[in-house]
């Protein structure tokens, strides 16, 4: 099995392989290019993103910087929405649903390291998915650790460290984040 192949399955892997650097070259050569965009030319920031993306709804608004690693296994619907200076490493799938807003300066990470300096010596990784329903406004200076699943209609406050799964119709806070409100959903 090739490293890609294992972080795609959740498996421990390299990171330095030379296929998952393939990858993240086109990323980073793909958010170079948004990134370098005139922020004024809507159409063509919005062409630069439904490229690097592996899918997007058709209104997506995302102010530079942004940075990804993969950027094929970032998936968000329609009016998605990010303020300045959001990453996402997505060496696994990122879902982001409808209707979504991030603040500045957050991060969505699906990949994690060993706690054993031996495995970070030895460039090891281990990537898990994020899930982010619709209706969702994750505020500004936000971490999204691996492997969460965030629900409809919520907001996560800003500052936030989301390190487990957050419920439908809640406000989330803190760090690390816990559920402090609880929603009523519009009808």
């Amino acid at each position: 099995m090739t490293e890609l192949e294992k972080s795609v399955k959740g498996l421990e892997y390299c990171f330095f392989d030379d296929g998952l650097a393939e990858a993240k070259q086109q990323a980073l050569k793909g958010c170079g290019k948004f990134n370098a965009i005139d922020p004024s030319d809507y159409p063509a920031q919005r062409a630069a993103i439904k490229e690097l993306f592996g899918s997007t709804g058709e209104n997506v608004y995302i102010q530079p910087s942004f940075n990804c690693d993969n950027g094929k296994n970032i998936h968000v619907g329609e009016d998605f929405l990010t303020n300045y200076n959001v990453t996402i490493l997505d060496i696994a799938r990122v879902t982001i649903g409808d209707y979504c807003m991030i603040g500045p300066n957050t991060l969505i990470s699906t990949v994690g390291h060993p706690l054993s300096p031996k495995g970070r010596r030895a460039k090891m990784a281990q990537a898990k998915p994020v899930t982010i329903g619709d209706n969702v406004w994750i505020g500004g200076s936000c971490t999204i650790l691996p492997g969460v699943t965030i629900g409809n209609n919520v907001v996560v406050a800003a500052g936030a460290v989301v390190t487990k799964d957050v419920p439908d119709n809640s406000v989330a806070a803190g760090v690390p984040a816990k559920v402090i409100k609880r929603l009523e959903p519009e009808e």
